[in-house]
């Protein structure tokens, strides 16, 4: 388990909280099938999940649930979800024509095996679990009409006499339940083969809520109320005698009076997308540990990074690096319009993601939704104040400012014809991490020194590197954290296209080419000695990494600060080189 103290207040995270495997690989298959779908529409018999945020998202995407089979038109493409489906309901989608994707959990397939099995060899199969629950009702279908659903032991105790039994159970069945029930039946029905068939992610989800609940003040279930495990989660966490409340989104925190609360437990339940739960842990953590346990300073920074300032200022930081990394003297110009043209292009880029934004929750979302307008107006008033400072500068860098002001604008607007997959550029995979970095390098360590004719050195080309860099690492540490609401986001990102594993071998890559040029540029002369005190950068960049592997420690606005430190440390440590060279003299 994940803990966070401050004073006396402990704010703990279940290490099992989120999509367990059956319902990963469901989502995972219906996203691969989306992303390649164009215009067709596709069905999933049920919700795919019990998640409504998440179910709206796909519904977003052409992934359309229906309860009702008749729903389904000849032809389509239905997937079948993680609980499975009985025979005859999949005889009925053959007879339809569809094309059937198959993402039963492997584990629900096992338990309809047994049930299919036993069925033929005369043996009444009861089944521990739901009546109303769709996995229940597919494994019923496997029993050729001698399956019975029991739920409790009083239930137990009506069965009808029989010679011989099967009993299994539904796999998000309470464990402890289930043992009594089997108890129960093995009392009445001497000869009876029982099977293990509680999933074991739930079991841990099960034995880890109540060490939970013994050690909490209060726990916290995240997840939907439509879910059987996410309600059975809370429904143990109560047995225990630990106030408990099931919540779907943060937003429902707001009715808890958390002050009376100084250990507090989360969890959640397996169909629980990661940002709903980073959303609520979140919530909790700001509401329970305010500004005067954080203290005045990390409330600040936590309020800077949350309104895109701190990423002004990093801006600031790079800018600073790059005008000694070529040789030139500070020019606070240069600065100001390097750090005015950031804040205002991803404050801008904010509001043209807030539709999806609001979905997702994300953690700059309740700043945004409460100050729309302010946000607005600061973002206009400092492009425009980016543009005069460039040409204050001069006539080039101006141009070539308004330049990449309106390659920015044309990113986010619909340029393709109708019918193309992609309609604008930033829906083209991938471009969103390269785009970003490169608008940086150029604004930051390209425009401010370019005159006519253009003129390209070699410290110019090694400062842009060095902030195209950074700024491509940081990119895709944050879209590696998000790749489970940018996979359901339909956001081809970097580590959406070509995978997690391979978009960290490919900022190791990234991250040796910019220590090997740093270590290379003063010895050849291309640029200043500072190449070498930026090497912390590199260092910091492999700290980041391991940071993201142990992500869930820290919240979603703290890590993406932290991410952001390595701009503000490149300008220390552009301060510190000339600090020691003042003092060299």
């Amino acid at each position: 388990m994940i803990k966070r103290f401050v004073k006396n207040i402990e704010i703990r995270l279940a290490e099992t909280a989120g999509f367990c495997m059956g319902v990963r690989r469901a989502v995972d298959m219906v996203l691969d099938l989306a992303q390649h779908k164009g215009d067709r529409r596709i069905y999933t018999y049920g919700p795919l999940i019990h998640n409504p945020q998440t179910v709206e998202l796909l519904r977003r995407r052409g992934i359309i649930p229906v309860q009702d089979l008749d729903g389904i038109e000849e032809g389509t493409t239905v997937i079948i979800r993680a609980h499975g489906v009985s025979p005859q309901e999949r005889e009925i989608l053959k007879k339809k024509g569809a094309m059937i994707i198959d993402a039963t959990c492997p584990k629900v397939g096992r338990v309809q095996s047994v049930i299919k099995k036993h069925a033929a060899r005369d043996y009444r199969i009861v089944i521990v679990g739901d009546a109303e629950h769709p996995e229940v009702n597919g494994l019923l279908g496997y029993s050729d009409g001698r399956g019975i659903v029991v739920s409790s032991r009083e239930e137990a105790d009506r069965l009808p006499v029989m010679e011989k039994a099967c009993v299994v159970a539904q796999t998000t069945q309470s464990l402890d339940e289930y043992r009594a029930v089997v108890e129960k039946i093995l009392e009445r029905v001497p000869e009876t083969v029982v099977f293990d068939t509680v999933c074991d992610s739930t079991e841990k989800r099960q034995a880890e809520i109540k060490e939970l609940a013994c050690a909490m003040d209060a726990v916290f279930i995240v997840g939907g109320r439509d879910s059987a495990n996410t309600r059975r989660l809370a429904q143990i966490a109560e047995s225990m005698g630990t106030p408990t409340f099931h919540i779907e989104t943060a937003e429902e925190i707001r009715d808890v009076e958390l002050g009376q609360y100084d250990r507090i437990g989360i969890s959640a339940g397996a169909s629980t997308p990661n940002w709903i739960i980073e959303r609520a842990v979140d919530t909790i953590r700001n509401a329970r540990l305010g500004a005067d346990a954080r203290g005045w300073f990390v409330t600040l920074w936590l309020a800077s990074v949350r309104t895109d300032v701190y990423s002004a200022l990093g801006a600031a930081c790079l800018a600073l690096a790059a005008q000694y990394l070529q040789g030139v003297s500070i020019s606070i110009l240069q600065l100001l319009m390097a750090s005015f043209y950031v804040f205002s292009v991803h404050t801008l880029n904010r509001f043209v993601d807030r539709e999806v934004s609001g979905l997702r929750g994300t953690f700059r979302e309740e700043a945004y939704a409460q100050h729309a307008r302010v946000f607005v107006v600061a973002a206009f008033l400092s492009m425009l104040i980016s543009l005069g400072l460039a040409s204050m500068i001069g006539p080039v860098p101006w141009l070539m400012l308004a330049v990449v002001t309106l390659v920015g604008a044309l990113y986010n607007m619909r340029i393709f014809p109708r019918g193309w997959r992609f309609r604008r550029l930033r829906d083209l995979p991938g471009t969103k991490n390269f785009f970003m970095a490169s608008a940086w390098a150029l604004v930051i360590a390209v425009i401010p020194y370019v005159g006519w004719p253009l003129d390209v050195s070699a410290d110019m080309v090694v400062a842009a590197l060095f902030v195209f860099s950074v700024v491509f690492v940081r990119s895709s540490l944050s879209d590696l954290i998000e790749i489970q609401s940018d996979r359901l986001l339909g956001r081809e990102t970097i580590p959406v296209v070509i995978g997690e594993a391979r978009t960290r071998r490919l900022l190791d890559a990234i991250s040796l080419f910019l220590a090997l040029l740093l270590v290379l540029s003063y010895p050849l002369k291309w640029t200043t000695s500072l190449s070498f005190t930026l090497l912390s950068c590199v260092y910091y960049m492999w700290i980041c990494f391991e940071l993201c592997d142990r992500r869930t420690a820290l919240s979603a606005a703290v890590i993406n600060g932290l991410l952001e430190t390595n701009y503000v440390l490149a300008g220390l440590c552009t301060m510190g080189w000339l600090i020691a060279l003042q003092l060299l003299r």
